[in-house]
């Protein structure tokens, strides 16, 4: 119960990994869960000691930890929105390491992971957020990782930051989506069918720049997806009819242009 025992502790479990070194993956079992629970401690000095003792042992497993990815990033989400500052500075470094594992390791599971991106997505918390955002920019520019499958996953969430208060997080968001709808129009094959319904509900966003980025992501679907949207017109001329009538000039004149 004493904090400065569990510090102790959280330290004698990091150097114990730094002195098995590469046959500290045969003991993650036993380093990781204790580490991993003082995510959640109390005190918030024991919470920062877990981060530097779970980036130590990360250090030096490398891509061994990946097998307990999803608990990690479901602490570093934690960590994230904690309310001390060294906390969130120790996440911020223990989430550098991680993603750089995950950027050189051939073993990832993102469909694993998706279902925790789907759970945190909708979190309005800016520090999450940011998270959230850049960890799918990284993925995405991993070479054998192809987001573009997964896009209907986590579209709506990205969307939704096109609103967030702070400035960072919607040009970050911005550019994310800039990138999917690039790739989209140089992919041979893509699902339209999941991602149209978010694309309406977008249009009739109350937040004017989620509708003006939503109106032209269905103008490059209509360009690239022709007879495929058949199914969709009266969903997607819906969305089209709202935004013709829209007070902002410029989302009018997109919408406008498909009259021709």
């Amino acid at each position: 119960t004493n904090a400065n025992h569990r510090k102790g502790g959280l330290i004698g479990l990091a150097a114990t990994s730094i002195g098995l070194m590469q046959d500290v993956h045969a003991y993650l079992d036993a380093l990781l869960p204790p580490v991993l629970h003082c995510f959640d401690d109390p005190e918030a000095r024991v919470r920062y000691y877990s981060c530097e003792s779970l980036y130590n042992i990360a250090k030096v497993a490398r891509s061994h930890i990946l097998k307990y990815f999803n608990q990690i990033f479901d602490g570093l989400c934690k960590l994230f929105a904690d309310v001390d500052v060294d906390v969130k500075n120790g996440a911020n470094l223990l989430d550098r390491l991680i993603r750089d594992i995950v950027t050189e390791s051939e073993s990832f599971d993102v469909e694993r992971f998706i279902p925790l991106l789907q759970k945190y997505i909708r979190r309005t918390n800016p520090y999450i957020r940011q998270l959230l955002v850049g960890w799918i920019t990284v993925l995405d520019s991993v070479p054998d990782i192809n987001m573009l499958d997964w896009l209907p996953d986590f579209l709506d969430g990205l969307f939704n930051m096109l609103s967030d208060s702070n400035r960072e997080i919607r040009q970050a968001a911005d550019s994310a989506l800039a990138e999917f709808l690039l790739e989209t129009k140089q992919s041979a094959v893509v699902e339209f069918g999941p991602m149209v319904a978010i694309l309406v509900g977008q249009c009739n966003s109350k937040e004017r720049f989620n509708r003006l980025t939503a109106i032209n992501w269905v103008q490059e679907f209509i360009n690239l997806g022709g007879d495929r949207l058949l199914l969709f017109y009266s969903e997607i001329l819906g969305a089209i009819m709202h935004c013709i009538s829209d007070a902002d000039q410029e989302i009018r004149v997109v919408s406008d242009n498909y009259k021709r």
